[in-house]
């Protein structure tokens, strides 16, 4: 009996802590907050804050992790089988939590959050990319080690990927998350379908 209640307090320090973050990022930006100002909004103690995190940063990274993980899953094997289905459930993802992302991504953002998810965006276009050439015949595997041995490629669709979000929610939504990951998916895989031609 304790422990649904204390589960139930958990998620609701959680619910508030990062309701206050989103609020406070759009009306000062994510560089200016403290601890102070992020607890003091959401009216819980500090004590409870470090509890759950270690500073301001580790709240936006865990909301992340949390989010990316719960994507991952959620697409699993659709992934394997349909690489492009992966950025479709990312912009709704982004659609269904588009506050966050809007205050963090826009100008009153945070740089750290930007590099961040070009990291981990970066990581899964290479998982895209292995999975694409893979049924490609043996020559393909050859070019993932030979062509994509750095991050160049990767990184630069994480980025791309990034800024379409970023331009995405600043023009609010002109497209359904489908239509933008198609156009993006589209350009990515013309980025690709041109790395893999370099010796």
């Amino acid at each position: 009996m304790t422990q649904p209640k204390s589960n139930l307090r958990v998620r609701r320090t959680q619910k508030l802590l990062r309701e206050a973050l989103i609020e406070l990022i759009e009306e000062r930006g994510f560089e200016a907050l403290t601890i102070g100002e992020i607890t003091e909004r959401a009216m819980v103690s500090r004590a409870a804050f470090y509890r759950h995190y270690q500073d301001k940063y580790d709240l936006v990274e865990q909301i992340f992790e949390e989010a990316m993980s719960a994507l991952l899953s959620e697409v699993g094997d659709l992934g394997r089988e349909h690489p492009a289905e992966i950025w479709v459930k990312f912009f709704e993802h982004i659609a269904q939590y588009e506050r966050l992302y809007h205050a963090l991504l826009g100008k009153k953002g945070s740089p750290w959050f930007v590099r961040k998810m070009r990291a981990d965006l970066a990581d899964l276009a290479q998982t895209h990319l292995k999975t694409h050439l893979r049924g490609q015949g043996p020559d393909a595997t050859s070019l993932v080690v030979h062509n994509y041995s750095d991050t160049f490629v990767p990184d630069l669709v994480s980025t791309m990927f990034v800024e379409a979000n970023t331009w995405w929610l600043e023009q609010g939504r002109p497209y359904t998350p489908r239509e933008i990951a198609t156009r993006s998916s589209l350009l990515a895989s013309a980025l690709f379908k041109e790395a893999s031609t370099w010796r």
